[in-house]
């Protein structure tokens, strides 16, 4: 404790090894409250101070930043981690217990990071923690996303670090914008490392990758906090960096297009996180004061409908053990909770008025059409369309409301908390749907105020919206599910990328294997020439008398690790000789 504030990231980790230790009994209560006392913790923060560690403090290191935009994301990861602790408290597993909430005090942890160094802490945690998240399923897929997770999250990290050392070594400790310094080597370093935890495309597959394989209360913390903490990081470092425009727009409808054709419940909607962080990376492009709120407010809301839409797809894979939309149906009668939860969700992601979505989707649109940059403002009103589309109408018809023959069979009842967890972030997204200067408020950009209820912005959503429905209804067989894989930009790195790492991979230890050997055989003769020369000069050449066999040899988890201890080693070394 300093000056009476606690670091709220740190009280959700301690938290987390709370319940890696306690009883099973204690753990409930413990998921269930303790996060509340870092939402406390949160709230308590005032905007406009620095708190110091002492013992760092000639460092520059240690430092927690409170200003208006660290303050609302520490306040809504503080929010997403006590409704996760409710959703997820009858979860026995000790390990994702410690996991989700360690995940969570490492968001924060970032967000409240003043110099780089912590930053990048914080960073690596973040993607350690949410790997097991997704190992803690514990299935032949969940190992292999964990994996391919792992494999993604280092090489961004190892490219953050190493552009934060660069920073660090000509003289520039602390975070800052970079887009009016130069654009030099640390910049885009930093710029690509933290595009690839907002999966930005090409590197996005790693989300719909990982995220479904995930267990079920896990996915809900995964949907909330990694590409949210990057949304935070390109606001804070690279707000007004022109061409985030057009990438943001291109990844609100390339993640709409792919949810359209997904059959898959959490893949679809881990596609929809694509296309709604394109929403926020396209504000932080404008860089306008208006554009920032909106970024800033849609990452609020977003957190909330997201993780709210998880946990329903979670209830129902809790429920039915069945992930297909096209294997379900009718499901409205027989889990009426989760029916009316979903629709609230889904109505706050497709910005229909009096949901929180409208509140602040709409900022960012608008603040694009003033800028006068008319063509991403089109393409993001094409991608609230692709939204509707796919989750409004195709997920909640075809879940919830059609009528079929396949009889889904309730297997199990739903824990109470997780019904406790759904309707707070259904209530939140009403609340903040229906009184916005609950968030607006808060907002730490000084922009006009926006009036979101206005007749024209109301008119233009219900009539775009409500066109949508004619050709989905026009065409509903056709609209139908139906299982196929999709494929995307993770092919490259499943099929010729791993082919090539993997023969390079083989070659290595090839080589290895046979300096080994011949390492070995003249020994072995050096040995010999020593005690019988006239015996060791009668005998034939030597020759390797094992040959290679790939099989003995595989990567591993030692491999990202190596790579990573190589740089870092790297890096402290230009580091030190550079002061």
């Amino acid at each position: 404790m300093i000056d009476g504030i606690l670091h709220p990231g740190l009280i959700l980790i301690c938290v987390g090894f709370l319940a890696l230790a306690v009883p099973k009994a204690l753990r409930k209560v413990l998921l269930a409250c303790g996060p509340l006392v870092g939402l406390y913790a949160a709230w308590q923060l005032v905007p406009g101070t620095d708190i110091i560690i002492p013992f760092v403090n000639d460092y520059k290191l240690g430092v927690i930043f409170v200003d208006k935009l660290s303050w609302i994301f520490t306040f809504i990861f503080a929010l997403m981690a006590a409704i996760g602790g409710i959703y997820s408290a009858h979860n026995e597993n000790r390990m994702e217990a410690l996991c989700s909430m360690s995940y969570a005090g490492c968001a924060i942890g970032v967000t409240l990071a003043k110099d780089w160094l912590t930053m990048i802490f914080f960073w690596e945690m973040l993607a350690i923690t949410s790997l097991f998240l997704i190992w803690c399923r514990k299935t032949p897929a969940s190992r292999r996303a964990g994996f391919r997770y792992l494999l993604v999250h280092m090489f961004g990290g190892n490219l953050l670090l190493a552009g934060i050392f660069l920073k660090i070594s000509s003289g520039d400790a602390l975070i800052c914008n970079l887009v009016s310094g130069a654009h030099d080597y640390a910049f885009w370093l930093i710029l690509v490392g933290v595009a690839i935890n907002a999966a930005v495309p090409p590197i996005n597959a790693w989300l719909v990758d990982a995220y479904p394989e995930g267990t079920i209360t896990g996915s809900v913390f995964l949907s909330s906090f990694t590409t949210k903490v990057a949304v935070y990081c390109l606001i804070r470092i690279f707000a007004g960096e022109y061409f985030l425009m057009g990438i943001g727009a291109f990844m609100a409808l390339y993640g709409a297009c792919y949810a359209v054709i997904e059959n898959d419940m959490r893949r679809l909607l881990g596609y929809h996180i694509i296309s709604q962080v394109g929403f926020m990376v396209a504000g932080a492009g404008i860089g306008t004061a208006m554009a920032l709120n909106g970024a800033t407010a849609h990452a609020f809301s977003h957190i909330l409908y997201k993780s709210l839409l998880f946990m329903c797809a979670g209830a129902i894979i809790y429920a039915t053990g069945i992930r297909k939309i096209n294997q379900i149906g009718g499901l409205a009668k027989k889990m009426p909770f989760v029916t009316v939860c979903f629709f609230i969700a889904a109505f706050s992601i497709s910005g229909i008025p009096l949901f929180n979505g409208f509140i602040s989707k709409t900022i960012t649109v608008s603040a694009a059409q003033l800028a006068g940059h008319d063509t991403i403002f089109n393409l993001l009103e094409l991608a609230s369309v692709g939204t509707f589309l796919s989750i409004t109408l195709k997920m909640g018809y075809f879940i919830f409301l059609r009528k079929t023959d396949i009889d889904v069979e309730i297997k199990q009842a739903l824990p109470k908390n997780m019904y406790v967890g759904m309707g707070l972030g259904a209530f939140f997204c009403c609340l903040y749907g229906v009184c916005p200067d609950l968030l607006y408020r808060y907002l730490p950009f000084d922009a006009p105020a926006y009036q979101p209820f206005l007749p024209e912005h109301i008119l233009q959503y219900i009539q775009m919206l409500g066109m949508t429905m004619i050709p989905f209804m026009m065409y509903l067989p056709k609209m139908e599910p139906h299982t196929a894989i999709s494929l995307d930009t993770d092919w490259f790195y499943r099929k010729p990328v791993r082919g090539i790492i993997m023969e390079c991979s083989y070659v290595f230890c090839a080589l290895c294997s046979a300096l080994g050997s011949a390492w070995n055989m003249l020994y072995e003769k050096f040995m010999e020439l020593t005690s019988n020369p006239m015996e060791f000069l009668d005998a034939r050449p030597f020759r390797v008398s094992k040959k290679y066999n790939p099989e003995n040899y595989r990567t591993s988890i030692a491999d990202p690790m190596m790579i990573t201890l190589t740089v870092l080693t790297f890096a402290i070394g230009y580091f030190v000789t550079s002061m």
